[in-house]
C-alpha cells in the first residue's frame, strides 16, 4: 500500500510539474514509471515466491489484476502517459497462475470445510426437542440453505473482485461442490427419515427440510446455465429429498384409505356417495398439516393426492367385481362414478388441486358405461385414449367386463379401436401406467 500510494503520488507530481522541464525526447515520465514499475514487480516477485497466508495471496492478486492495472493506472491524471509506456504486469504469468491455483485451492476447501460444519450443526438441530420455526405459517429451517448460498456467493464475489477469470474458475468449483454438498444432505435427511420416526416433530422437520429445499432450487435455477450439468444433479437430488418426504408424509392417508376404496366394490357402487364423502372426511384431516409446506411444495402434494384418489377408483373399476347386464343398471353406476367424480374434483379444486389432466378421467369412463351404441362407445374410448395415452388394452379389458351384454365380437372390436389409436401415442402425464391389472 505504501508502495502504491508513493508511486501514484510521485507520478503524479512528475506528470504535474516535471515533465516540462525536460525535453520530449528525454522521455522523463517514461523513466520514472520504469523505475518505479520495476522495482515495485520486484518487490511484489519477492514476496510471491515466499511463503503466504491466505489472505496474503488474495492481497497479492489483487494488486496484479486490480489494483495496480485499474486502481493506479488509469489514475485520470496518469492513464494517458501510463498508456505510452506499456508497462507490463506486476508478476510473471507463471507465478500470477501458481498464485491463483493457491488461492483458490486455498478458498475451495475453506467453503467446502464450513459447508460441511454448517450441515452438523443441521443435523444437530433435528435431534433437538423443539419445533422447527415458522415463517408465514410455513416450517422453516433456512439457516442451512442461507448459509450455504451466501458462503457460495461471497467466495464468488471475493474471487471475481481480483478477476474475471478466477472468479469463473472458483465459481466452476463451487457448482461442482454444491451437487456433493446436497448429496450429504440427502444422505443425513434418509437417516434423520429412517431413524427418527418416533421423534415429538418428526413432520414438522421433515416438512423444514421439504421447505428447504426451495431456496436451493431457486438459486439453481436463477444461477446456473441451463446445459450445466451440476444444475441438473442439483434439481435431480432436491427432487429427491423433496419426493422421500412427501412419501413419508402420505403414507399415513393412502394407509387409511385403502380399507375405504374396498367398499366400493363390496357394496357393489350402491352406497358410493357414503364412501366418496368418507373418503374426503378422511384427507381433509391430513391437508390442514399440508398448509406448512411452502406453496409450490404444497401444491404438489395436492396433486400427488389427488392423483391418487382418481387413481384407487379406477382400480376398483378395474377389479371385474360388478358385471351389469341390462342398461338401466348401467346408467345407475355411471350416475354413481359422475357423482363421485364431481365430489372428488370438486374437493381437491378446493383445496388448492391444479391437476384438471385428472379431471375427465372418470366422467369419460362413466360415459363409456353409460353408452349402449357400439358407435359412441369407440369414439368415447378413442377421447379417453387420446387424453389418457397410457391406457392400454388390458386396462380397457379389464374395465368393460363391467358392461356384461356387450358380445365377444363388440368387446374386440372396441379394444381394436384402442390398439390403433394408442400405438404411437407418446405416455404423457402417467395415470393408468401405474395401474396393474389383476
Amino acid at each position: 500500500l505504501h508502495m502504491g500510494k508513493t508511486m501514484k503520488e510521485d507520478l503524479t507530481v512528475v506528470v504535474k510539474y516535471i515533465k516540462q522541464l525536460y525535453p520530449p525526447e528525454f522521455n522523463v515520465f517514461s523513466t520514472y514509471a520504469e523505475l518505479y514499475h520495476n522495482y515495485f514487480a520486484s518487490q511484489a516477485k519477492k514476496n510471491a515466491e515466499s511463503h503466504l497466508e491466505d489472505k496474503d495471496i488474495y492481497l497479492l492478486l489483487s494488486w496484479v489484476h486490480n489494483i495496480y492495472p485499474k486502481d493506479m493506472r488509469k489514475d485520470h491524471v496518469l492513464a494517458e502517459e501510463l498508456e505510452k509506456v506499456k508497462l507490463g504486469s506486476l508478476l510473471p504469468s507463471s507465478l500470477s497462475e501458481e498464485l491463483e491455483k493457491k488461492y483458490l485451492d486455498s478458498e475451495e476447501a475453506t467453503i467446502k470445510n464450513s459447508l460441511s460444519k454448517c450441515l452438523d450443526k443441521e443435523i444437530q438441530r433435528w435431534k433437538e426437542d423443539k419445533e422447527p420455526e415458522k415463517l408465514n405459517g410455513h416450517f422453516q429451517s433456512e439457516l442451512l440453505a442461507i448459509f450455504v448460498i451466501q458462503s457460495i456467493y461471497s467466495g464468488q464475489k471475493r474471487a471475481k473482485d481480483i478477476s474475471a477469470a478466477v472468479g469463473e474458475e472458483l465459481s466452476h468449483r463451487l457448482w461442482q461442490e454444491l451437487p456433493a454438498f446436497l448429496k450429504s444432505y440427502k444422505d443425513a435427511f434418509e437417516d434423520f427419515k429412517e431413524k427418527s420416526k418416533k421423534h415429538r416433530y418428526y413432520k414438522p422437520i421433515l416438512i423444514a427440510n421439504i421447505n428447504n429445499c426451495w431456496n436451493f432450487r431457486d438459486y439453481a435455477e436463477k444461477n446456473m446455465a441451463e446445459k450445466d450439468d451440476n444444475k441438473a444433479s442439483i434439481l435431480s437430488t432436491l427432487g429427491d429429498i423433496e419426493n422421500s418426504g412427501f412419501d413419508v408424509l402420505l403414507q399415513q392417508l393412502f394407509a387409511q384409505l385403502k380399507p375405504i376404496y374396498k367398499k366400493f366394490t363390496e357394496n357393489k357402487w350402491d352406497s358410493s356417495n357414503e364412501t366418496m364423502n368418507e373418503i374426503i372426511k378422511t384427507t381433509s384431516k391430513h391437508i390442514s398439516d399440508f398448509r406448512t409446506l411452502k406453496d409450490p411444495f404444497y401444491h404438489t402434494i395436492i396433486e400427488k393426492i389427488h392423483t391418487r384418489l382418481v387413481k384407487e377408483y379406477i382400480v376398483r373399476l378395474l377389479k371385474r367385481k360388478v358385471s351389469l347386464k341390462t342398461p338401466a343398471q348401467q346408467q345407475n353406476l355411471a350416475q354413481h362414478i359422475s357423482k363421485n367424480a364431481a365430489d372428488l374434483e370438486a374437493f381437491c379444486t378446493s383445496n388448492g388441486s391444479q391437476a384438471t389432466w385428472l379431471n375427465s378421467a372418470l366422467p369419460k369412463l362413466a360415459e363409456i358405461i353409460r353408452l349402449q351404441d357400439l358407435g359412441a362407445i369407440k369414439i368415447e374410448v378413442a377421447t379417453l385414449a387420446t387424453t389418457y395415452p397410457d391406457i392400454r388394452k388390458r386396462h380397457l379389458e379389464a374395465f368393460l367386463h363391467i358392461k356384461s351384454n356387450l358380445s365377444r365380437s363388440e368387446l374386440k372390436s372396441i379394444l381394436g379401436y384402442l390398439a390403433d389409436s394408442t400405438a404411437s401415442t407418446p405416455p404423457g402425464a402417467p395415470l393408468f401406467s401405474n395401474i396393474n391389472v389383476s
